[in-house]
């Protein structure tokens, strides 16, 4: 696997530690400010939370993308849990089958530039998010 590319085992807290850290340290090759990396982080964990809460086990990949415009990290996270039977409401802030603040998903979105939630209801979800850096990364 690349430098630049990292797969992390999501399924105990220890993972989700891991999963930030790693996110940190690609997305700072890249020049994002603390406050970006804060961010990301962030976004990693809201998401590496869910894998443990509703699907037990799953998997991120994290890699750094670059184009001509621009270069950023990019997050898929998977797992073959029970999906998302209303992706539209879980998208709302407030809504958690789980008894949290529900603030997961949406919070997430929020935090990266590009989002996007795959899910069909007993084959598991996949998250993708984008944060771009900065012009001259």
């Amino acid at each position: 696997m690349a430098a630049d590319e990292v797969h992390v085992p999501i399924s105990s807290d220890a993972d989700i530690v891991t999963a930030r850290q790693e996110g940190r340290r690609l997305s700072s090759q890249l020049g994002f400010s603390s406050t970006d990396l804060t961010l990301i982080a962030t976004a990693i964990s809201e998401v590496a939370r869910n894998i443990c809460n509703y699907a037990g086990t799953g998997a991120m990949s994290l890699r750094l993308e670059r184009n001509s415009n621009r270069a950023g990290i990019v997050v898929v996270a998977t797992d073959d849990g029970p999906g998302i039977a209303d992706l539209e409401l879980a998208m709302q802030d407030g809504y958690s089958t789980a008894g949290s603040f529900g603030l997961g998903l949406p919070g997430a979105r929020r935090l990266m530039d590009e989002f996007e939630v795959a899910s069909e209801v007993g084959a598991g979800v996949t998250v993708t998010m984008k944060k771009w850096g900065p012009a001259d990364a």
